[in-house]
């Protein structure tokens, strides 16, 4: 065993060979520290004692440790016997927690959070969820085990959203990053959440409405024009329906006729198919929407093209499914309506403003019952929908009957102390 009276040299560790025995020499350097030289390569090792028992402790090879990094690590290993602890005993304790940190990276855990928090998400907000992590946040610090996220890293990646011009994004995905770090603090992968260091780091978005018209005399401008729309029937159907019923744009385009009972003149829109919760849509009751005597006449016409199929009004390519989200839109546009002008959930906006500011009278509980907002308070969900039926058969058919008026021109501001 070979064996050095003074400490080792850069040179010494760079040109030493091994002799051939299998168990190699041993080249010391002073405090425990020595260089392993065997057959298969140079090992930097340190003798050390603990409550009476010798230990030795792998530092690594070299030349990937030099000899600086390994006198460094000699101290190390001392300062730890010297206050009781086992290096070895860290060592381990280290890896171990390099292994689960390298197990719960950002796409980890957020799937994990994902699948926790899905069951009581809507299908839609899940997927989106999901989704959105996917394009913005897997594919920048996904790979990263949480414990070494830093708050620039975060800010790096919702930059890029920024970027792109799409501020509302890049702010859902700063609150979607914030859900799982809380959640990795809750369950014990991290003990300190980055995100609060970002509040104020993006630009503000301030949430805009949905274009709409809400002026009576462009709203009759609007109403002549889809009157005169000169492409698919279905799809004029569905600009008037728009109009008359102010639901969801997905509720109209994917209306079944299932759903439509025309001599009761009613719409019952499944719970499963509303804006709302899992559970909501699970257990909630059915959304119901009066028909005036205008949307029952406009449903009877386009049943003889459509009443064949599913939907009302299936989609151009296959009528195993409905029009696309984008038919209404584009037809607005094709009318001179832009998206800055009105655009398919604008009907609801024209509908909630008008029925104020024009149809005096009519109780915002009815208007917002017929918009299928859930009522506020403790004991909202508690509520019938259904509860105001004869006043909403009342006011959509004021309504349809006002839009009528609008049409030709007519300057009416009707009155309606009974509703």
């Amino acid at each position: 065993m070979g064996r050095t009276t003074t400490p080792l040299s850069y040179k010494f560790c760079q040109t030493v060979k091994p002799t051939g025995k299998t168990a190699g020499d041993k080249y010391f350097d002073g405090g425990g520290l020595y260089l392993l030289v065997k057959p298969a390569g140079k090992y930097w090792r340190v003798d050390y004692t603990l409550h009476g028992k010798r230990n030795t402790y792998a530092v690594g090879t070299y030349p990937e440790i030099s000899l600086v990094q390994a006198r460094e690590k000699r101290g190390e290993v001392r300062a730890l016997v010297a206050n009781g602890t086992d290096p070895n005993l860290t060592k381990q304790t280290k890896k171990e927690e390099a292994k689960n940190a390298a197990a719960t990276t950002y796409q980890v855990v957020a799937r994990e959070f994902h699948k926790t928090k899905a069951n009581g998400w809507s299908e839609g907000h899940a997927g989106k969820w999901l989704r959105m992590n996917e394009l913005y946040l897997f594919t920048t610090i996904g790979h990263l085990p949480m414990a070494t996220i830093r708050p620039k890293q975060v800010l790096d990646a919702l930059r890029k959203v920024e970027s792109k011009g799409i501020l509302s994004t890049a702010h859902d995905v700063q609150q979607m990053a914030g859900q799982v770090f809380r959640y990795a603090v809750q369950a014990g992968y991290i003990e300190q959440n980055p995100m609060p260091d970002l509040k104020g780091a993006l630009k503000p978005h301030v949430g805009g409405h949905f274009a709409a018209v809400l002026e009576p005399k462009k709203a009759g401008e609007l109403l002549r024009a889809i009157d005169a729309y000169s492409g698919q029937p279905a799809t004029r159907a569905a600009l008037q329906l728009s109009a008359l019923l102010f639901q969801r744009p997905g509720n109209i385009r994917a209306m079944e006729w299932r759903w439509i009972d025309l001599d009761n003149a009613m719409l019952t829109i499944p719970a499963n198919v509303m804006k709302a919760g899992k559970e909501q849509k699970n257990k909630g009751r059915p959304h119901l929407v009066p028909l005036a005597k205008q949307a029952v006449s406009i449903l009877h016409f386009i049943k003889l093209l459509t009443g064949h199929g599913r939907y009302v009004f299936p989609g151009a390519r296959t009528s195993e499914r409905p029009m696309s989200d984008g038919t209404v839109n584009a037809a607005l546009r094709r009318l001179d309506f832009g998206s800055d002008d009105h655009v398919a959930h604008g009907f609801r906006a024209m509908a909630r403003t008008m029925m104020a500011e024009q149809l005096h009278g009519i109780p915002d509980d009815i208007v917002e019952a017929q918009l299928a907002h859930g009522k506020k308070g403790p004991l909202g969900s508690a509520y019938d929908r259904a509860e105001y039926i004869p006043q909403r058969r009342q006011i959509m058919q004021v309504w349809a009957d006002y839009l009528d008026k609008l049409r030709v021109g007519a300057d009416v501001i009707p009155l309606l102390g009974a509703a």
